[in-house]
């Protein structure tokens, strides 16, 4: 039997929202677009659509990323669909890149307002393109942190979410990681002065610089300042190392598992949750997703939590679980 293949189109958008962003990034972006095999604009009932959301250090083309011992996301839904694992089901991978490393998908004074960018120029682009009916998130780590940031606040529009190893419970994924980064920013001469020197750099992927890029990618998205350099406040003193409680109470405010307080009703309104995690996560993420899980049990939140065997990395197998329960949930109504 040949397999049944979609078709992935890849336009190229220019955003109003993104044109002033203060790091002069791109602001025409690629949306690549996963169209399943049997599409048809004129099908009586819409496709759900799955936005993807990728993680630090990643755009869109990530996901498309030829791996000969994996699959890339187009053969992973390619062959969900050919062996009925899941139903006809878009995919909408966005290009959130910054010159910060990567994206948490909300809106920064320091990177730009990404995530009226998803809301307000993503969705009602897809909408004038494609046959839609539902709208869900799913992302790994910055994207899993991204689709549940996006989801409190408008569940009207994303009514299923899939979060993988997302960034939560503050405390154990970033603060580890602050002497390291205070380090190599007081070695370099200075946050400036070490983001300057990175990005001439041939190889930008030294562990330690990509753990300093990390934590200022994270004070761009969680403590943006004008006035200091780049227009971040760091969590921590440049010159010392310590501790700045004010800022990384600041921090605080936007980890999800103190956000669940404040969007407990708009939580309520989702028709799928899903939380999972490596149980031996190289950035203590499952502790987080312990917390959150136990904490939406006791606010009776209806979600679904898994935590499996392995780490951080190669962990997209775990489509196969989050994917076709998205399309299950989300086509109950199409």
């Amino acid at each position: 039997m040949t397999k049944r293949k979609g078709e992935v189109i890849v336009h190229r958008y220019e955003s109003s929202i993104l044109k002033l962003n203060p790091l002069k990034d791109p602001y025409t972006r690629e949306i690549i677009v996963y169209v399943p095999p049997d599409y048809s604009h004129s099908r009586s009932k819409g496709y759900p659509v799955l936005i993807g959301l990728s993680g630090f250090a990643g755009n869109g083309r990530s996901f498309l990323n030829h791996d000969p011992l994996s699959e890339n996301i187009e053969e992973r839904m390619n062959r969900l669909i050919s062996k009925g694992k899941s139903g006809q089901m878009i995919l909408v991978i966005p290009d959130c890149f910054t010159k910060f490393g990567g994206n948490q998908y909300i809106n920064s004074q320091a990177t730009g307002r990404y995530q009226d960018y998803i809301v307000k120029e993503i969705v009602p682009f897809i909408q004038s393109n494609y046959n839609v009916s539902d709208f869900g998130l799913w992302g790994k780590s910055s994207g899993g942190y991204g689709s549940i940031y996006l989801a409190m606040r408008h569940p009207e529009i994303f009514r299923a979410i899939a979060c993988h190893s997302g960034d939560c419970a503050f405390e154990y994924c970033y603060m580890p990681d602050f002497p390291a980064a205070f380090k190599v920013f007081n070695e370099a001469g200075g946050v400036k002065r070490w983001f300057k020197q990175f990005w001439k750099k041939q190889n930008k992927k030294e562990k330690k610089d990509i753990v300093a890029l990390n934590i200022l990618g994270m004070a761009a998205h969680y403590s943006p300042d004008n006035d200091y350099a780049l227009g971040v406040k760091l969590p921590f003193d440049p010159e010392t190392g310590e501790l700045l409680e004010d800022i990384w109470k600041r921090w605080k405010t936007f980890d999800p598992i103190n956000m669940i307080d404040k969007f407990t009703n708009n939580l309520k309104k989702l028709k799928l949750f899903y939380i999972d995690c490596g149980n031996k996560d190289e950035f203590n993420l499952h502790i987080g997703a312990r917390i959150m899980h136990q904490k939406l049990n006791k606010m009776d939140i209806k979600h679904h939590y898994d935590e499996f065997e392995g780490g951080h990395f190669n962990t997209s197998f775990r489509y196969d679980i989050s994917f076709p329960m998205i399309y299950s949930i989300l086509s109950k109504d199409t």
